[in-house]
């Protein structure tokens, strides 16, 4: 994608208060990437290249991946993982898919074995520990794939427990609330991409007309009409959603007609105790 109609990286910076936290984990940085979209088109090579070079520079504990790592058929996973394995994290790289992730049949495989060659830890309904039993890393299936159950993966964790979600697409935030989760990491929007300065995403003031957007009109997605995206005023930044915290990062890739006011992003996340 031409700069012109991506626009330049964006680091946002933001700290998340997590009740609980344990002390050896106050401070601790995360760094969260996600909707790829490499498919020669979506994201060029410098745009790229910038993002890993300044997710290094950061020197993170833990790099986190949300998904869409390409478009259509998954081919091109190949040779993003040759970049992505520059990247660099003290705790480890921990990854979930995306819906463009699984739109073939082979694509999950493929996908999934092409980062874990790289040294990326892919989760699809698991739980993690990169820093021990204190603060699990919960990785959640697609909501789009027939296998979204996180009731068999959150009702695993003590309720007392705190931890931290990936989950692909932000509307999960919604069924999320019957548990804990102190921060959930989604994507998937691409921020609605074209953004009205002091409204929102053009899509937010589109669903005020109509309830349902059919997003397969607008964006390349799942063929089937059933699949919607509802909840546009999450599209970016960071929500309360009842007890709970999302944060929705705009993504490297970028659709036609291209940003406004959207620019792609790299997420530096501050853990404290709250």
């Amino acid at each position: 994608m031409h700069w012109l109609l991506s626009g330049p990286l964006s680091i946002q910076r933001l700290t998340v208060k997590i009740p609980d936290l344990p002390v050896s984990l106050q401070g601790k940085k995360l760094v969260q990437m996600s909707d790829f979209h490499y498919d020669g088109v979506g994201l060029s090579e410098k745009l790229l290249a910038e993002a890993i070079a300044a997710s290094n520079q950061l020197k993170p504990d833990l790099v986190l991946l949300t998904g869409d790592y390409v478009t259509t058929t998954p081919e091109p996973i190949h040779t993003l993982a040759l970049r992505l394995k520059q990247l660099q994290s003290q705790a480890g790289i921990y990854a979930v898919l995306g819906n463009h992730d699984i739109r073939h049949k082979n694509s999950k495989s493929e996908i999934t074995n092409a980062l874990t060659k790289i040294g990326v830890n892919v989760l699809w309904n698991q739980i993690a520990y990169p820093w021990g039993k204190e603060l699990p890393l919960i990785g959640l299936a697609d909501l789009y794939s027939r296998q979204f159950h996180p009731d068999l993966v959150m009702n695993q964790i003590d309720p007392d427990t705190p931890r931290i979600v990936l989950s692909h697409n932000p509307d999960t935030a919604e069924l999320l609330q019957a548990w804990r989760v102190d921060l959930q990491l989604s994507g998937h929007t691409h921020g609605g991409q074209i953004v009205i300065p002091g409204i929102g995403p053009l899509l937010l003031c589109y669903k005020k007309i109509k309830q349902k957007i059919p997003i397969n009109h607008l964006f390349a997605t799942p063929r089937k009409k059933r699949f919607f995206f509802h909840h546009w005023e999450w599209a970016q930044g960071l929500h309360q959603v009842g007890d709970n915290q999302l944060y929705v990062n705009r993504g490297l890739g970028t659709y036609l007609p291209g940003r406004l006011f959207c620019p792609p992003e790299l997420t530096e996340i501050i853990l404290q105790r709250a």
